[in-house]
């Protein structure tokens, strides 16, 4: 019986991850509404993003090994996430991963889980 391919392998690994997130910072560097919510240097927000997604994708563990745990709501908690912020943020995403035009199954399991996490993530009304 043969291995099951992860989404990450689907994808094209580490470069597609880093692509992907690459263009998402590009749209939040220009951003009125999430960019008040980053700090200055995008640069390690920009690596931990790329490190969890292709972890969460069946890529290797580095994001565990260097931050732990994700506790994604723990983390973004200090963060003022209302419908704006997270409405954008799912905006900027989707560009983002349609600029990549991944395989339909990439696409679509993203979509999945784009819609959920930027909902779980929102911590204001």
């Amino acid at each position: 019986m043969a291995p099951e391919t992860t989404l990450y392998e689907l994808a094209g690994g580490t470069p597609f991850f880093e692509a992907l997130v690459a263009r998402f910072y590009d749209g939040v560097e220009r951003d009125e509404v999430l960019r008040p919510l980053y700090p200055q240097d995008l640069g390690p927000s920009r690596r931990n993003l790329a490190l969890f997604l292709a972890q969460y994708w069946g890529g290797p563990a580095t994001y565990d090994q260097e931050r732990g745990q994700p506790q994604l709501r723990m983390r973004h908690f200090p963060f003022a996430i209302g419908p704006a912020e997270r409405d954008r943020w799912l905006l900027l995403m989707r560009r983002a991963l349609a600029s990549l035009d991944p395989a339909p199954a990439v696409a679509g399991a993203f979509e999945e889980y784009l819609s959920t996490a930027a909902e779980a993530l929102r911590n204001r009304d």
